[in-house]
């Protein structure tokens, strides 16, 4: 985490994120950090499908059509938070974070990951084998954590 405040203060780079299963851990595990005021610029945990479509413009059908654990869902809402926080780094996090809610077709683990810099964004599929809550919680925070010091080399 140091690294990462210490690499996004010396490129001047601010990140934002729009978190949803991790509900503000990765947003706290930048900020927990010394120098982080130099780095972050904000976080919005968006939780509720009605969180995405009001404060990140997600369009409503594209959640009707997809859902709000897709990768189409992970993209819009980077995308729309770009937009929104004029940031360097943009990272868009949702998922199901179980115990309970999981599909066979979206089961408990299944998480989508968004970094976007400049004009390049990548969306990744996580399927998190533990299935326990804070077990998929942390494993999201070190993946995209992973992602955007990856993105900022």
């Amino acid at each position: 985490m140091k690294s990462l405040i210490k690499i996004l203060t010396k490129k001047k780079l601010k990140i934002s994120l729009a978190e949803s299963c991790t509900g503000g851990l990765l947003a706290s595990n930048i900020t927990s950090i010394n120098g982080a005021s130099k780095v972050f610029n904000l976080g919005f945990v968006t939780y509720s499908n009605q969180a995405k479509i009001k404060i990140l413009k997600v369009n409503k059908n594209i959640i009707r059509k997809y859902g709000a654990v897709s990768h189409e869902c992970c993209s819009i809402m980077v995308k729309n938070l770009s937009k929104i926080s004029k940031a360097d780094i943009n990272v868009s996090i949702t998922g199901i974070a179980g115990p309970k809610g999981g599909t066979k077709q979206k089961p408990v683990g299944l998480v989508y990951i968004g970094v976007k810099k400049g004009s390049k964004t990548q969306i990744i599929k996580c399927l998190f084998k533990n299935k326990k809550r804070s077990s998929i919680q942390k494993a999201t925070v070190k993946k995209a954590l992973d992602l955007v010091l990856r993105i900022t080399k």
